[in-house]
């Protein structure tokens, strides 16, 4: 193996130490708000050498900054302290069990200062590190000069930004770890590198030993929503027992770069190759380049094997060089929202919310126009409980009761306070059966946008800090063109022959699937069950078909792609401009696109008789 840049040149003893170790990875949190029993599994049952956390999102980001503003010393994951830490650090201590997570938020060091006041009143000696440099809010004025764009739009940078963030890497975590670090707390970082970042540090890999590289940054891909992989979220969700006590995922890795995916034993939860696999197909685009910054991962030739009870190896990670820029998230301030909510019940009771939906937006309208404002921007009503999500593949309108959503967007503050005010009227003045004007009167919110940029690696100073005196961690480079020039795929899904009679059958017979978002942008992957399955769903399932089903969300003109994964026998597809503006500016009662999968899994599939 070639020698580590981050670690010093070893001995043939040390070598077969490593060759033979197995490093274990429990991940305890999928999100800010995930269950606060998942730390307290893993360290108790899992066995574990390393505790991760993943807590961000844009959304995330948008509530750390409001409450940052109020508050100079907030802006990080609170319940990240206590309850989760606090209880723990005894245990943690005593067993050696490191920690990694991006709980710091916007304020790193201030999450720091709250985890050694609490490590303090318990007389325990904490070595916390923090990772700095994702704030790359000081560059906006050099990156307007030099023309930023936005990644997919090709829009110039916003007058006014309120968060920029860059995905930074692992380094600045491996350089805390073989520091000696306790705990690691960064703010933003692709989610996958507080796993990667323990095994670089552990087996020594090179930052240009991309297989191995790819590997940990698919373990890490796989466990960083918590559960998800562990029969969470699942197409198959009557076959996962003990909801009640999920087990959180673990991963064993060894020095070669192969891993398993487990769980504690006597948990709930449940670990195939399908959970597995939905996992790994879920919020990503082209299989054969998810560009993370320390490697390009190819899923493509990936393999997914029961080796036991809940015990899935992971096989065949490939990669390649990184590009040599950082992703960047900006929030800016665009325009107003407010969203509110009431139960209208009885006979005709979707006509009855329609009807009342429209009569409260054209007396608002006539009021805020008679006071000179413009027409809402943009306003958006579901009828929950009639299949509103479905568009033209609804097919209830007998429901006897429906939750009446009326949303809308405006560029001022008082036009959207005026909705508010009219909506209660509804329940005396329109149509009967209205009631539950859930938690009273909505709230008039700013909207943060999403803003997504590259920035240059050499540009963004990265420091890892332990006590006052923050050190520069070196980047490895990057090369462009081998990160974006993807690899020949091995094989592709054959033209199927039909040998008898052909029948149709929901998609679901034949594969199970998930969907998420990347911004504004939708992901569906699909996953066979059945190889010889395989070529009659990618028949089927074309782009275009897709397109076709999902157009009444697309934006006009937005195209699908379709993309391969031989390896698992699966097809990933990604719609753009299908949200609504995605997070926090969309409108939709489904602004991630959680319920895309599950309403492909209805779309008829012609299979042949005889393969059923």
């Amino acid at each position: 193996m070639a020698g580590s840049e981050n670690a010093p040149d070893s001995g043939p003893a040390e070598e077969d130490d490593r060759m033979s170790k197995t490093v274990r990875i429990g991940c305890a949190s999928a999100f800010w708000g995930d269950t606060q029993t998942a730390a307290q599994q893993l360290v108790d049952q899992g066995n574990i050498d390393y505790l991760v956390f993943d807590y961000l999102a844009e959304v995330t980001l948008s509530i750390m900054l409001r409450q940052r503003m109020k508050n100079p010393q907030a802006g990080y994951a609170r319940d990240f302290i206590d309850p989760v830490m606090k209880p723990l650090l005894p245990k943690l201590k005593e067993r050696g069990i490191r920690v990694l997570s991006n709980a710091g938020g916007l304020n790193p060091l201030a999450c720091r200062e709250a985890l050694l006041a609490v490590a303090a009143e318990q007389g325990i000696e904490l070595k916390v590190a923090v990772v700095l440099g994702d704030d790359v809010l000081p560059m906006q004025k050099s990156l307007r000069e030099a023309d930023a764009r936005e990644m997919f739009s090709g829009a110039p940078l916003p007058k006014t930004l309120v968060t920029m963030n860059a995905y930074l890497g692992a380094p600045g975590l491996v350089a805390a770890l073989d520091a000696g670090a306790d705990v690691v707390i960064t703010g933003r970082i692709v989610d996958s590198a507080v796993t990667l970042a323990p095994l670089v540090h552990e087996f020594g890999w090179a930052w240009d030993d991309y297989d191995r590289l790819a590997a940990g940054g698919i373990a890490g891909h796989i466990i960083e929503c918590g559960a998800q992989c562990t029969g969470g979220n699942f197409t198959d969700w009557e076959s996962v027992p003990g909801f009640e006590n999920m087990g959180f995922p673990v991963i064993e890795c060894t020095e070669d770069g192969g891993f398993t995916v487990t769980k504690p034993a006597d948990t709930g939860g449940l670990v195939t190759p399908f959970t597995v696999g939905e996992q790994m197909l879920y919020e990503i685009g082209d299989p054969g380049a998810y560009l993370l910054p320390d490697v390009t991962c190819d899923f493509r030739e990936v393999e997914l094997t029961q080796v036991g009870p809940d015990r899935v190896a992971v096989s065949g990670c490939k990669g390649r060089a990184p590009s040599s820029s950082y992703k960047v998230s900006a929030l800016y301030p665009d325009q107003f929202r407010v969203t509110a909510t009431l139960l209208v019940g009885g006979i005709d009771a979707v006509a009855k919310a329609e009807r009342a939906a429209e009569a409260i937006l054209n007396k608002v309208r006539g009021i805020i126009a008679a006071q000179g404002f413009a027409d809402f921007s943009e306003v958006n009503v579901e009828c929950l409980g009639s299949e509103s999500i479905y568009g033209p593949h609804a097919r209830r309108r007998d429901t006897r009761e429906v939750v009446l959503k009326i949303a809308a967007k405006h560029a001022q503050q008082k036009p959207l306070e005026i909705l508010t005010r009219e909506i209660p009227q509804a329940a005396t003045g329109m149509v009967p059966g209205i009631t539950g004007y859930f938690g009273g009167r909505a709230s008039v919110v700013p909207i943060p946008r999403l803003y997504s940029t590259l920035v240059p690696k050499e540009q963004v100073p990265v420091q890892m800090q332990i006590g006052d005196a923050p050190q520069p961690v070196p980047i490895p480079g990057g090369d462009d063109a081998a990160a974006l020039r993807v690899p020949e795929a091995g094989h592709h899904p054959s033209e199927p022959q039909a040998e008898g009679a052909l029948t149709r059958v929901p998609l679901i017979r034949l594969a199970v699937a998930r969907s998420g978002d990347k911004g504004d942008k939708g992901n569906i992957g699909v996953m066979a069950r059945k190889p010889e399955y395989w070529p009659w769903i990618a028949r089927a399932l074309s782009a275009e078909a897709v397109r076709e089903h999902f157009a009444y969300l697309l934006a006009e003109g937005a195209p699908v792609q379709r993309f391969e994964l031989p390896g698992t026998h699966s097809l990933n597809f990604l719609l753009d401009a299908a949200l609504g503006g995605g997070g926090v500016a969309s409108l939709r009662i489904d602004p991630q696109g959680k319920c895309l999968a599950q309403m492909l899994l209805e779309y008829p599939v012609e299979v042949p008789e005889a393969l059923l």
